[in-house]
C-alpha cells in the first residue's frame, strides 16, 4: 500500500534552517509529482512547494527564495529544504501524493520560535 513517512520537523529559531524528509513506498515514486503541505494552528492546509517527475518546481509566493524541494528518485524520498525561517513557518508540514486519489503522510511539526 502507499507510505509516506515524514521526518525532519522541530524547534527552530527565526532565520534558521531545517530540512525535512519524506520517503515514499507503495508505488512508482520516479512516475509522480510530489508536494509539500502545511497547516497552521486554526487555519487551513495550505500547498508550499510541488515537485514533478521531470523535477519542476513550484512554490507559493511566501516561501519564494528560502525554501528548495527536490527529489532522490533512487531513495524514494522528497526533501524540502528551508531556509531564513521565520514564525509563520510553523505548522505540521505534510507530504502528499496523488494517484487515483489523494495521500497524505502523519505530519511533522515545524515551530519557529525564539
Amino acid at each position: 500500500q502507499v507510505r509516506l513517512v515524514e521526518s525532519g520537523g522541530g524547534l527552530v529559531q527565526p532565520g534558521g534552517s531545517l530540512r525535512l524528509s519524506c520517503a515514499a513506498s507503495g508505488f512508482t515514486f520516479r512516475l509522480f509529482a510530489m508536494g509539500w503541505y502545511r497547516q497552521a494552528p486554526g487555519k487551513q492546509r495550505e500547498l508550499v512547494a510541488t515537485i514533478t517527475s521531470g523535477s519542476s518546481t513550484n512554490y507559493v509566493d511566501s516561501v519564494k527564495g528560502r525554501f528548495t524541494i527536490s527529489r532522490d528518485n533512487a531513495k524514494n524520498t522528497v526533501y524540502l529544504q528551508m531556509n531564513s525561517l521565520k514564525p509563520d513557518d510553523t505548522g505540521i508540514y505534510y507530504c502528499n501524493v496523488r494517484l487515483v486519489g489523494d495521500y497524505w503522510g502523519q505530519g511533522t511539526q515545524v515551530t519557529v520560535s525564539s
